[in-house]
């Protein structure tokens, strides 16, 4: 059975959606799964060229949570601890004291990610998957929820630096906005024509109502063949021809809080099919590392829509 009665902590998903659709236009498949990535707790890499709306999209949904919000421009310059944070010597009071960085925010933009170096890219890491940060020996939590969207371009590749696999594997999503159709493009022209929607933008959704929107999606039910499923499709990852890294077991942890915060985010108390299959690339094919020679041609969402098309899908009441 789906869920009987919206709670008025789902019933945020809708404004939110709401707000977001007031400046970006045309793009719900790609708003439900940042949506998605939101209730699983997990992290979004929006690639795309220049001037698809990545920013602007992820600026929007961040003013739309009264949470902290924080940008940080990744440039070569930038070193790991204009991210994180510093202790510095305070001459007034003696002493030591830490300033802290970008990273202790609730959302993060991280806007170019690709344009910084390996090492402060790395700075990300122990925050993204532990939720903390350690510096100069001294480890501090961060606040739920904490949510890191970053921006990369994959065309102009002068000045930029590719994400380590490691990096790639904390990304709940990697996710293409792609370009709008002309009557959605006019009707962008349109809204833009007077003023800017997102200066309007004002929050309808506070931390505490995501973390328990969080805890609600993770009691979504998933049935037990839906779940060899999963383990089916990450194994066939691991034995394709063209790949030296198939889906790790954090990938397929990860697709299993996706689905159920997917199936949380369309109004439903268990998991489909659908859920998976409309998971799979954004969830599953970054993870993908390719044989030596196979980088060129990146067909890692084509790899994983074709390891969907060989499992075969069990078919029961998926809601018991």
């Amino acid at each position: 059975m789906g869920f009987v009665e919206e709670s008025r902590i789902q019933s945020k998903i809708k404004d939110i959606r709401d707000n977001v659709n007031r400046v970006i236009v045309g793009k719900e498949a790609v708003i439900d799964l940042l949506l998605t990535a939101l209730l699983s707790d997990g992290h979004v890499l929006l690639e795309d060229v220049p001037g698809t709306g990545k920013t602007i999209m992820a600026k929007t949904l961040a003013k739309s949570i009264d949470a902290e919000f924080s940008r940080i421009q990744f440039t070569p310059d930038l070193v790991p601890s204009d991210v994180t944070g510093i202790h510095y010597y305070n001459q007034k009071s003696g002493e030591f004291v830490l300033r802290k960085g970008p990273v202790f925010a609730n959302i993060i933009l991280a806007d170019e990610i690709n344009r910084a170096t390996p090492r402060t890219q790395s700075s990300l890491l122990e925050c993204m998957e532990e939720r903390q940060v350690t510096i100069d020996g001294e480890t501090m939590e961060l606040e739920k929820p904490f949510v890191v969207i970053a921006t990369q371009n994959p065309v102009e590749t002068a000045g930029t630096y590719m994400l380590p696999e490691a990096q790639l594997d904390r990304f709940l999503m990697k996710i293409s906005v792609g370009y709008p159709t002309k009557q959605e493009e006019l009707a962008m022209m349109n809204r833009f024509l007077i003023d800017n929607p997102i200066e309007t933008i004002q929050p309808v959704c506070s931390r505490e109502d995501v973390a328990a929107m969080q805890k609600e999606a993770q009691k979504v039910y998933v049935h037990p063949c839906l779940m060899e499923y999963i383990a089916d499709i990450a194994e066939a990852t691991r034995n394709l021809p063209n790949v030296s890294i198939g889906v790790s077991p954090r990938g397929t942890l990860t697709m299993l809080r996706a689905v159920r915060a997917y199936a949380y985010l369309n109004k439903r108390s268990y998991v489909v099919p659908e859920d998976i299959k409309t998971l799979s690339v954004p969830v599953l094919a970054h993870r993908l590392v390719l044989k030596l020679g196979m980088i060129q041609q990146d067909n890692r969402a084509a790899l994983i829509r074709g390891v969907m098309e060989r499992c075969p899908l069990p078919t029961e009441d998926w809601s018991k």
